[in-house]
Order: structure tokens, then sequence, then C-alpha cells
């Protein structure tokens, strides 16, 4: 390893304003940001940035002319830091790639792009025509799920130049409660809930309200069949909000399925804390894949088991028996025995709990991740043909 840290360029879209987490929460947004506070504590990383703080209700708005200032912006700080990689946290801001490659090679800088999911797959004609162009143009595919890595190859991305690095976690923010006897029941003051049957089973979700997430199938198939005693927890909003709620109010349950919207990072970590089990209950919707689920590593950190669909990037965080279980994705009734299982036997879940906490710690912190993209960006090398036949594998 040479001495001189890699002279790297961040580039996002995905910030939120100053002083405001939640005014832009999600997947690719807690990406972006960690990855970005990782590399730049990094020894070997001489971190330079071009971000968007926005509100996500402005992103829209707003991209048009921060995009055409990186258009400006991007060869100028390459060439006036010597900049050896320009990092874009998402397939977004990678598009630029195209107008901008041979300028950027001809300053002896490299193009890296960190493809999430729905950034790849996302089915509008004139978008999927550009993606492959994309793809091709890049030095580094740095996907974050084996799942995103085979949408980016069936693209076209080179297999030589596509590296699956897996999201991290921040293991100074999260972790499990000293005493969760305590964690629960300020967590069951926290939303209202403090007339939860003594000893209740605590289910949490959280991510944006979307198809794909299957809040309103967990809500509507699942919880029907699970005894009073269990209670859900569903934290953030989104589009599918309205449908989640009226369904939640159709089926009658709505003491027992608590929507508790937009979540502040203290909130957050309490209902981690205080919680029984993490649900990732996705549902397959063609064009939008769940690249990774950065919650469930969130949540495991803090002790909770996740109950995960079997589906895309979601099998590369859940490892069957260490930090949760994956079930068959729209299978009510294995959800349900999932569930039932700890309800049954708290003791398990104490040892689940603790396992779920190891794993995840010892697996996905953000330090260990920020060396793997150092130790990609540096070298360029990776055995290609195993990692086409390991994704395939799954």
């Amino acid at each position: 390893m040479r001495d001189r840290p890699l002279r790297l360029l961040f580039v996002s879209h995905s910030f939120p304003l100053p002083g405001d987490p939640l005014s832009n929460v999600g997947g690719m947004q807690r990406v972006a940001t960690g990855l970005h506070d990782a590399l730049a504590a990094h020894p070997g990383v001489e971190l330079h940035r071009m971000v968007l703080e926005t509100a996500w209700e402005d992103t829209t708005l707003r991209m048009p002319p921060f995009m055409a200032g990186l258009l400006r912006g991007i060869p100028r700080v390459v060439e006036r830091e010597a900049i050896e990689v320009v990092l874009f946290s998402s397939m977004v801001t990678a598009t630029l790639a195209l107008p901008l490659r041979r300028r950027v090679a001809a300053a002896g800088a490299r193009l890296a792009a960190i493809p999430v999911g729905r950034d790849v797959t996302l089915p509008v004609a004139p978008y999927q025509w550009l993606v492959p162009r994309v793809l091709r143009s890049l030095d580094f595919v740095l996907p974050i799920s084996r799942a995103t890595a085979r949408e980016c190859l069936a693209r076209g991305a080179a297999p030589s130049r596509t590296h699956v690095v897996p999201c991290g976690v921040d293991t100074a923010a999260f972790g499990p409660p000293a005493d969760r006897a305590a964690a629960r029941a300020e967590l069951l003051r926290a939303v209202g809930a403090e007339d939860a049957a003594p000893g209740a089973l605590l289910l949490a979700s959280v991510g944006r309200h979307q198809e794909r997430k299957g809040f309103q199938w967990f809500a509507s198939e699942v919880m029907p069949r699970l005894p009073q005693d269990v209670v859900y927890l569903l934290g953030g909003d989104g589009p599918a909000t309205p449908g989640i709620r009226a369904e939640v109010e159709r089926l009658g349950p709505e003491r027992r399925v608590r929507l508790l919207g937009r979540l502040t990072e203290e909130t957050l970590a309490m209902l981690y804390r205080g919680a029984d089990q993490f649900v990732m209950p996705n549902v397959p919707v063609p064009g939008d894949i769940e690249g990774f689920g950065v919650v469930m590593l969130e949540a495991g950190l803090c002790g909770l088991p996740t109950l995960a669909a079997d589906l895309e990037g979601i099998r590369d965080v859940v490892s069957e028996g260490e930090n949760g279980h994956l079930l068959p994705a729209r299978d009510a009734d294995a959800f349900a025995a999932a569930v039932l299982r700890y309800h049954a036997d708290r003791g398990a879940l104490e040892r689940a709990s603790a396992r779920a906490a190891r794993h995840v710690a010892a697996n996905f912190g953000w330090p260990a991740v920020a060396d793997e993209y150092l130790r990609i960006l540096r070298t360029g090398t990776r055995d290609a043909a195993a990692l086409t036949s390991h994704a395939a594998a799954r």
C-alpha cells in the first residue's frame, strides 16, 4: 500500500439539509452520508466533495442546476486537486460520466459509481436506454449487493470492473440497550402505546412507505394471524402511507398497528432498542428492487433479529440464524410462524438478539467497508469470474 492518501472526489445528490437529517431520508441517502463520513475519517483518503444538500421534496427542482454545476465543476476540481478517482454515490449523478469521461481521463482520474437498486432498474424507457451507456463509461461499478450487481451485469457492465461492496452501519450510533425492559417502557411511552398488553411482543419496521416495502401487506395479511399481544410499530412515511392507514382502519387493528410517521434519529434508536423483532416484509415489484436494506443493520446492531422476505439485496444482509431469518415473500403463514416462534420462547428471542448484535458489529462496520472501497479503487483488481458465479448462485 502506498504512503500518500488517495485523492478522491465524492459526488452525491442525496444529502439532507445541514442540521436537519429528516429532510432527506432513505437507503440511498444513508449510504451516501455514511460512506462519505467513513471516507472522510479514513487516513488513506484525501476527500473532496461536491454534494447537493436538499429536502427530499425539493430534490427534483434543485437537481437540474446542481447537475449543470457538476458538468462545469468536476473537471475543474479534478485538475486543480489532482483527483485520482471521482466517486458518484448513485447512478443518478453517474449519468454525467458520459459527457465527462474524456476530460476526466485526460486529467488522469478514473470514474466510479455506486449503483443502489432502483437507480439501475427504474422502468422508464429513455432511462433504460441510458443506463447501459453509463455503466460502460465507468472504470469502477460498485453495486451495494449481488442483486444490484446482477442488474448491472445484465445491462452491460463489464464483469472485470464490477465489484460488490456492501453498505455499512455506524457502530457508534447504534447498539443494544443496557436494560431492554427499561428501553421498552421508554419506547411505549414515546409512541403512546402504554396500553399494550404486559409482555406484548413488539415488532418494528422502518422505511419509506412504498409498494415494494410490503408494509401494507404485512399489516393486512400477517397481523390478523397473530395474537392480540403482538404490536406492530411502523416508522416512516411516503406515497403508500394513505393506503396503509386505510387498510389498518378497515381491518380494525388500529391499536395493534401504530403508524409512527417520520422518526428523529433519537426516536429511531429508541424504536430499535425497545422493540423485540425487526420486520422487512418486502414484496416483489417489477422494476423496483430492494438494493440492500441499511435499516436491518441498524436494527440488528441494537439487538433486533430480522424477519425478512427472501428477495434481492436483502439476501446480502440477513444470514440465516445469525441476524435473522429469510422467509418466502408474500407467505403470510411463514411470517406469522416466525413471529410466533419467538412469541412462545422469549429465551430463544434473547439469544437471537445477542447473536444479531454480534454478527452485524463484526461484519458491517463502516471503517471496514471504507477499507474495501479503498482497496478496490487503488488496485482495480478482482476475480470477475468469481463475482459472476457467486452472484449467479443466489
